[in-house]
């Protein structure tokens, strides 16, 4: 999915060139204040210029000013354009990866033996379909019967795959997917078209896109300065009169143009669009551009432990020995009694067995498997007395494996042990022949870089807080492990829930990373809710964004982006209103130069003539438009700063440079104008 696409790619600037001409409907630009009065005008000046045409009057400089009037709307439905090509062209490539799937459809889900052919559209809700290796998963859905290998890349990018088995949070599968190995039995959990690649394709076209509050504020904002312009221009004609030196209709609809924001108007749809295409790039989708605004103002951030701050499953982390017993003695107990264990502790043994201590073994023949029971919580292998390791070996919880043999934990282990507990870890009691030789520690593993991705969050002014039901002593371990500022341990969905309401009624703004169903109701309420790809299908619907990585440290690029976002629009807004006071100079002391040669002392920029003023100020109010589409699309850089230094910022970067541009700008284009005798 995530093939890279250029700034201006050849494809998606023809695509948009075309699409820009198709947006210049008047039904489309009124959503657009500015740029609609900017075609309305666009409108009036080429009709003046056709009927003086066809009355043999001089036309030229009213069809010059109407040619760039209708540049300055094609330029802004351009830039528009732009950004969503590149959100349509990584639908194609989804599409593409959608393709046309068959499925084998299991009428009867207690016996999948029996399969019947039938198209991946044609499946509902509820339906059972039976994946093996080689084969796309034809629809999301969750894994009620076995377990794969899936590679994910048509969704991620990322091609390497992951596993997917029946019950927990790790059972949801993806439309469009490819199962690796084995054989999974889904049930089916989409309607037809309603699949989560569907969705996909939806929101990076932009189809479901909303204004946001903070867009619409600023279109109520934009229409409410060119209403006041309109005005102002309007009532000019009245004062003018008593001069005698009442402007053109032309020269009018010029100071109009100049006078209104369109630099902004232009731009503002191509920023919001492009906030979330930049999410797109990071393996994120947002639902509506209003959560990618929510995540620049962020002020606490929870996230769900299991599976999101640690990996999920516990794992093997050391060994501990009891007196008389060395450590390699307890790791290769601990690996034969590990050998028929097939869950994630067991082989998180083997795997640590062999990576700290080369130890590799495989089941003997005439060995017997003990296996792990609820009721026992004791696992183990017995080997034959003809083999060189014969014993009973055992490991199990350290209550029931010293119950089920009789014996008393050393004290010096039980010392060691209650360590581990109080850290938050696991342990578990390995024996051989009715002796305990020491001790497992499985923990909760964090996820690497944890720490430092958290303290990056804090230093941008986001509290982290870490949302668990394990014990608080549990919690406070692996929050003070991974870094975060607070915890909630002990919490079940309404407890997440009221946390959120609780910090959402003082004024803040919560973002909630979760991956689990019961972690559906706090991603719903939360401002920003990014749920992970790898989670259940409930959370994934819950949240307004989607984590296809499922890094739920990814949420700092989401904070970044969303602050990006913020940022590009008031630099660009601050840049437009100081672009307008610096055009004001050219067209103002054109319009009365004529009448009161006084106004010729305003004349800064040594204009040629009042006609050649205008119509630079014109050119340059189009072409300005097209020289800040790449850093709409790309957006103002964000660094970590306060709020009073961004605004210096602005003012100084923004600001001081759309006063000094026009003044440049409009002077080279006077010269031009003059050069080739247009002026």
């Amino acid at each position: 999915m995530q093939t890279q696409i250029a700034l201006f790619d050849g494809a998606i600037l023809r695509r948009a060139a075309l699409d820009a001409v198709l947006k210049l409907n008047p039904r489309h630009l009124v959503r657009n204040p500015v740029i609609f009065m900017t075609e309305v005008v666009s409108i009036l000046v080429t009709l003046l210029a056709v009927r003086d045409a066809v009355l043999g009057h001089p036309f030229a400089f009213q069809a010059s000013v109407a040619a760039w009037l209708w540049l300055t709307v094609l330029f802004a439905t351009f830039a528009e354009a732009v950004a969503e090509g590149r959100g349509k062209a990584r639908a194609a490539s989804l599409r593409a990866a959608r393709g046309e799937t068959m499925a084998r459809y299991v009428p009867l889900p207690e016996d999948p033996s029996l399969t019947l052919p039938r198209p991946a559209a044609e499946l509902k809700r509820g339906d059972h379909v039976l994946v093996e290796a080689g084969e796309i998963i034809p629809s999301d859905g969750e894994i009620i019967q076995g377990i794969a290998s899936v590679n994910e890349s048509a969704v991620t990018g990322e091609s390497a795959p992951v596993i997917r088995e029946a019950g927990g949070d790790r059972s949801a599968v993806t439309g469009g997917t490819l199962v690796v190995s084995d054989r999974i039995l889904v049930r089916i959990t989409a309607e037809a078209g309603g699949t989560f690649l569907d969705r996909m394709i939806a929101m990076v076209e932009g189809a479901s896109r909303q204004k946001t509050p903070n867009e619409i504020a600023l279109d109520i904002l934009l229409a409410g300065m060119t209403l006041i312009f309109l005005i102002a221009v309007v009532t000019l004609v009245g004062f003018a009169s008593y001069s005698g030196a009442v402007p053109s209709v032309v020269v009018l609809a010029a100071l109009l143009v100049t006078l209104i924001p369109t630099t902004i108007g232009g731009l503002l749809s191509a920023i919001g669009i492009a906030g979330m295409d930049r999410l797109v790039r990071f393996n994120v989708l947002a639902t509506s551009g209003r959560a990618v605004e929510a995540a620049g103002d962020v002020d606490v951030l929870l996230l769900d432990k299991t599976g999101t701050i640690t990996f999920g499953n516990r794992q093997a982390a050391a060994f501990l020995p009891a007196p008389g017993v060395s450590e390699a003695q307890v790791a290769e107990a601990a690996v034969l009694a590990s050998l028929a264990d097939e869950t994630p502790e067991g082989r998180s043994i083997l795997a640590f067995a062999r990576e700290h201590f080369g130890i590799i073994a495989a089941t003997p023949e005439g060995a017997r498997a003990v296996p792990f029971t609820a009721q026992t919580r004791i696992s183990g292998m017995d080997l034959p007395a003809n083999d060189p390791k014969a014993g009973a070996y055992r490991k199990g919880a350290v209550d029931s494996l010293a119950a089920t043999l009789g014996v008393a934990i050393p004290p010096e282990l039980a010392a060691g042990m209650d360590r581990i507990a109080r850290t938050g870890a696991t342990p578990l009691a390995v024996a051989k022949d009715g002796r305990i030789l020491g001790a497992i520690e499985l923990k909760d593993i964090v996820k690497p870089g944890m720490r430092e991705r958290f303290a990056e969050l804090r230093r941008m002014g986001i509290r982290t807080v870490m949302v668990t039901g394990d014990n608080r002593l549990t919690a406070a371990a692996i929050a003070v492990e991974a870094g975060v500022d607070d915890f909630l341990a002990e919490a079940k969905p309404q407890q997440k829930l009221d946390y959120i309401r609780a910090q959402q009624a003082e004024g803040r703004l919560v973002a909630m990373a979760g991956d689990g169903t019961n972690d559906a109701p706090a991603l719903a309420q939360a401002d920003v809710g990014l749920a992970m790809q790898t989670g259940t299908q409930a959370a994934r619907e819950a949240g307004n964004m989607v984590d296809l990585d499922s890094d739920p440290t990814k949420l700092i690029e989401v904070v970044e982006i969303g602050k990006q976002l913020l940022i590009t629009r008031g630099a660009l807004t601050t840049f437009s209103i100081a672009n307008d006071v610096a055009k004001y100079f050219a067209i103002l002391p054109a319009i009365f130069v004529a009448q009161y040669p006084g106004l010729a002392a305003l004349n800064v920029m040594g204009l040629t003539s009042p006609q050649s003023a205008i119509l630079s100020a014109v050119i340059f109010n189009a072409l300005i438009i097209v020289a800040l589409v790449p850093l709409a699309l790309r957006g103002v850089g964000y660094a970590p700063i306060g709020a009073a230094a961004l605004l210096r910022r602005n003012l100084l970067v923004y600001g001081l440079g759309g006063l000094i541009a026009p003044f440049i700008g409009i002077k080279i284009i006077d010269v031009i104008l003059t050069v080739i005798g247009v002026a």
